[in-house]
């Protein structure tokens, strides 16, 4: 359990870091997109811009963090491109005839490519974090396991009781 507490931290980590980096690499002025299912597109920059002003990103550290995830992006992208076509496959035999073994055999090839991503994933976090002064550490730290608390308080929280009417 720990070690997808871990993944999850590093996870939320490499999300902030991207988004910061993102923000603080684009020059122009443009109006926020618009709204998509009550939702705005650009949440995860608004998360990622938190956490860079609280861990006080140096310049440096958002441009070697753009390097990362830029080799990161390349390297990982014929991955993620697998595991699409394993979906649309696996789709198919879920909307039409199925069959155990074929289903077996992408279910098989589907779990390498996510440990494969997996593992390039934490690499990449890793960079990343390694990156960060011991302060900067700390302190991601700190918000991380804050954030985890919440999160673990939210789901443990009942679900209201339906209303009488």
């Amino acid at each position: 359990m720990k070690s997808f507490r871990f993944r999850l931290l590093v996870a939320a980590l490499a999300i902030v870091f991207s988004s910061a980096i993102a923000r603080s690499q684009s020059t122009s002025d443009t109006p926020a997109p618009p709204p998509l299912h009550g939702h705005r597109l650009g949440m995860e920059e608004q998360h990622m811009g938190f956490f860079a002003k609280q861990l006080n990103l140096t310049d440096e550290q958002k441009t070697q963090m753009k390097t990362i995830m830029e080799s990161a992006h390349t390297s990982m992208k014929p991955l993620h491109q697998q595991s699409r076509q394993i979906d649309q496959q696996l789709r198919q035999y879920a909307m039409g005839t199925y069959e155990d073994a074929p289903v077996q055999k992408l279910a098989q090839q589907k779990a390498l490519i996510d440990s494969q991503l997996t593992v390039a994933q934490t690499k990449v976090h890793n960079q990343m974090f390694q990156l960060l002064t011991p302060d900067q550490q700390a302190k991601a730290k700190e918000l991380m396991a804050n954030h985890e608390a919440r999160m673990q308080q939210h789901m443990h929280q009942a679900p209201a009781p339906p209303a009488e009417q």
